[in-house]
């Protein structure tokens, strides 16, 4: 090989490198401007729950407002510290007692996760196959959609009644009112995907050869997961908010079951702790099935 032939080809082989080098740290960059966003967002998200906590702490400080009504953050953490451990039954008595009613919070709180794990659970099973059934054939979809919408129009203490009176006031009535909370937004989700999804792709895949069970697997299933997914997080939100009306009678243990009870023995501080829980809980669970959703489908928003 001459020397006018390898002059070329090393300049290109150079060309290549320093462009997979710039590649690389535009990608660094990128990397570092993405965690220094995510820091801001941190710092100002933990900046403004200072504040909050430190007008509450003014508020009560104050004395604007009567501790029955709005207690100290203080005495709001005591609350739960007294939750989670063995305490006196009373000052001066040298009984203890496990946490409240005999649960620490911890164990309310699984407990509600448990109920919401089995009701949303069989909803996330049915809901997308009646979804698909609805989605493809429009006699069973004209029948059963008003009564679909009637479902999920209703709020869960309009029914809670009558499921105690089918199945007691176990889990079980508790387990069906959550289900029923999760399962029209879950099958709704799913209609809109099937029905959202553009019929060329269908037919793209069938004239390449693909069979209709293929087409199933390979193009509605994916363009139909994020509807799906979207449906999940609407729905266990939705009961999520539910646990509370759904441990109304017989709710020991469970963390709205132990709001409820502490409200009516005006124990504020417990009673703001459960809600504390219960939100916290709520966007733990909102940021799993966030990061699911990345997982299953990490071409969302990439088109």
């Amino acid at each position: 090989m001459t020397r006018s032939t390898t002059a070329p080809l090393s300049a290109m082989v150079q060309a290549a490198a320093d462009q997979e080098l710039g590649a690389r740290e535009a990608q660094r960059r990128d990397t570092r401007a993405r965690r220094q966003k995510l820091l801001r967002r941190m710092l100002i998200r933990v900046a403004a729950l200072v504040v909050f906590v430190g007008l509450w702490w003014l508020v009560t400080a104050a004395h604007l407002i009567k501790p029955l009504y709005l207690p100290t953050p203080g005495s709001v953490w005591d609350a739960f510290m007294q939750a989670n451990s063995d305490h006196p039954i009373a000052p001066g008595v040298p009984r203890l007692v496990k946490g409240e009613q005999n649960y620490y919070l911890w164990e309310h709180l699984i407990a509600s996760l448990q109920r919401i794990g089995v009701g949303v659970g069989w909803a996330i099973v049915f809901g997308p196959i009646l979804g698909f059934v609805m989605a493809g054939f429009r006699p069973i979809a004209t029948v059963v959609e008003p009564y679909l919408n009637f479902l999920r129009a209703l709020p869960p203490l309009g029914y809670i009644g009558i499921l105690i009176v089918w199945f007691g006031i176990g889990d079980t009535s508790k387990m069906w009112l959550l289900f029923l909370a999760a399962f029209p937004p879950i099958t709704m989700a799913t209609i809109s995907g099937v029905r959202g999804i553009r019929e060329e792709r269908i037919n793209a895949a069938l004239s390449l050869g693909a069979s209709r069970l293929q087409t199933m697997t390979h193009v509605v299933l994916p363009s139909t997961l994020p509807e799906v997914i979207s449906g999940i997080r609407i729905a266990v939100g939705f009961a999520w908010t539910t646990v509370v009306a759904a441990e109304l009678n017989n709710g020991i243990p469970g963390i709205g079951g132990l709001a409820y009870l502490s409200g009516t023995e005006l124990k504020t501080p417990l009673t703001i702790a459960c809600i504390i829980v219960i939100g916290i809980a709520a966007i733990l669970l909102d940021l799993a099935i966030k990061g699911l959703e990345k997982v299953l489908v990490p071409w969302r928003g990439k088109a």
